[in-house]
């Protein structure tokens, strides 16, 4: 069973960056994606990124693309999520999560990825 531990959000003004962290355990690292969903108040689960750990292949929707980056240290089995030019909107729960499947890991399926992460909150101030 695989195991994700996401690292503290934080506050942040708009305009600012954090970077998230998510240490993958329990499974070889290069058998999933990983990727991050977030969800804000009354509003559905949405992937922002993920990164396979077979090839390195990264998506981003369009509502990230330019801000969020995702990076991952195979070394560590830990995935990165650098957030720049964050907005208000932006401000949600964070949560990384693992499936075999890219689409379903990605978001981008209506399937959900088979393991998760506790959750980080992400509040953007104005």
């Amino acid at each position: 069973e695989v195991q994700l531990v996401e690292s503290a959000g934080g506050l942040v003004q708009a305009g600012g960056s954090l970077r998230l962290s998510c240490r993958v355990s329990g499974s070889t690292f290069n058998d999933y994606t990983i990727g991050w969903f977030r969800q804000a108040p009354g509003k559905e689960r949405e992937g922002v990124s993920c990164i396979s750990g077979m090839d390195g292949s990264t998506y981003y929707p369009d509502s990230v693309k330019g801000r969020f980056t995702i990076s991952s240290d195979t070394a560590k089995s830990t995935v990165y999520l650098q957030l720049n030019s964050l907005k208000p909107e932006d401000t949600a729960v964070y949560y990384c999560a693992a499936d075999q499947f890219y689409e379903v890991a990605c978001g981008r399926s209506s399937l959900k990825p088979d393991y998760w992460g506790q959750g980080t909150q992400v509040t953007v101030s104005s």
